[in-house]
């Protein structure tokens, strides 16, 4: 008995890898997830202000007003526009320019008469990443032009305490490398939520959901050889993607407990395909199944802890999301690929994303077979 529901498993996962080779788009977005997607979400993100468009308007024409517009250079802003005051609103509206920095009239003289003049600096704050960083950048530079112009040279104050930094884990402080592992783990969780759904609704779309119930299967190999061969597809397509994109082509470096990461890989797969078959069998259609997608895919994404730590999120957030098995996995990959941790760190977070894929099995079991029980 065992040996013949093993061989029903096999065979039905066999059918599932030929209907899925045959399935261009699902193909086309395995590729673009861990290749395209990984590289564009790694480096297509600058890591630091970078080309901000800036305006000045000098209203006092002096040399410091000329140092300071001159000290604005790539690679953090574009040159400098000199632009009238009648030009600074129709600017920002339109978009050409992030920063405005407005020097008022006998700006240099009244700082040599000691006195504390003010300089207004405008910002389009709908550029959030630019506009949150280069405030700063910004009162920096024009901070050291002053001191140096007062001061006839550049003088380095002489801190009272040295702080001696030791970067670990990432000494270059590289941000390609965190987000070649976030988006990672984003294409694991991705599609192995979208494969397992988007086949059990092609079945019923198809009508070879009939033609499974007239033969001596049932509900559990229906659902187990979907979630092995799914499964081994996303398994072995993220393998793939970190050897030859995330490590030779970002140049990411990869530590000897890689085989440990493939284990949580796989028992994270083993979570989110029982979820894509939930919500392939809640979901009638394939544009439901879109929209439950929405619904999933974003909290898991966001909140996991990948792109922001969970120590800075709400206390009822990061309770609610201990229920996601994303959440582990975040965890054990950032301490395995990151950190090099081995089991002995990392079995927790094992043992969470076990216990969480048995429920979401048992769950979609369930609820498969009422729904198969109705169409018989």
């Amino acid at each position: 008995m065992a040996l013949s529901s093993a061989a029903n498993i096999w065979h039905l996962g066999i059918k599932e890898l030929r209907s899925l080779w045959h399935d261009t788009a699902m193909l086309l977005l395995i590729v673009f997830a861990f290749t395209a997607q990984i590289y564009i979400a790694a480096s297509g993100i600058p890591e630091t202000l970078h080309r901000a468009p800036l305006a000045i308007v000098d209203e006092d024409h002096s040399p410091l007003s000329a140092r300071i517009d001159a000290a604005f250079t790539p690679p953090y802003f574009l040159p400098a526009t000199l632009i009238d005051l009648s030009e600074v609103d129709p600017g920002l509206d339109s978009g050409r320019y992030t920063f405005v920095l407005d020097i008022p009239p006998n700006f240099q003289r009244d700082l040599l008469a000691g006195r504390q003049p003010a300089l207004q600096l405008n910002v389009d704050a709908t550029r959030m990443a630019q506009a949150f960083n280069g405030g700063g950048y910004v009162q920096a530079i024009v901070n050291g032009e002053i001191a140096e112009f007062l001061a006839r040279h550049r003088a380095v104050p002489a801190a009272p305490v040295e702080l001696a930094l030791r970067h670990r884990f990432n000494p270059a402080q590289v941000r390609s490398w965190f987000g070649a592992i976030v988006e990672l783990i984003n294409g694991i969780t991705t599609l192995g939520i979208v494969l397992t759904g988007a086949a059990l609704i092609r079945e019923r779309e198809h009508g070879t959901i009939e033609h499974l119930l007239a033969m001596p299967v049932t509900p559990f190999e229906i659902m187990a050889a979907k979630v092995w061969s799914m499964g081994l597809v996303v398994l072995l397509a993220s393998s793939l993607s970190l050897f030859f994109i995330v490590h030779s082509l970002l140049a990411v470096p990869l530590p000897d407990s890689v085989p440990l990461f493939l284990v949580g890989a796989a028992l994270q797969l083993f979570a989110v395909t029982s979820m894509g078959i939930f919500m392939g069998t809640v979901a009638r259609s394939m544009p439901q199944m879109g929209l439950l997608l929405m619904l999933v895919l974003l909290p898991l994404q966001m909140l996991s802890g990948g792109v922001t730590p969970q120590e800075s999120m709400p206390e009822a957030v990061r309770i609610v999301m201990l229920a996601a098995p994303t959440t582990h996995f975040v965890s054990l990959s950032q301490a395995i690929l990151f950190r090099g941790a081995g089991f002995d760190v990392v079995w927790p977070s094992f043992l969470a994303i076990a216990a969480i894929g048995g429920a979401f099995f048992l769950i979609a079991l369930a609820l498969l077979r009422r729904t198969i029980g109705t169409m018989g």
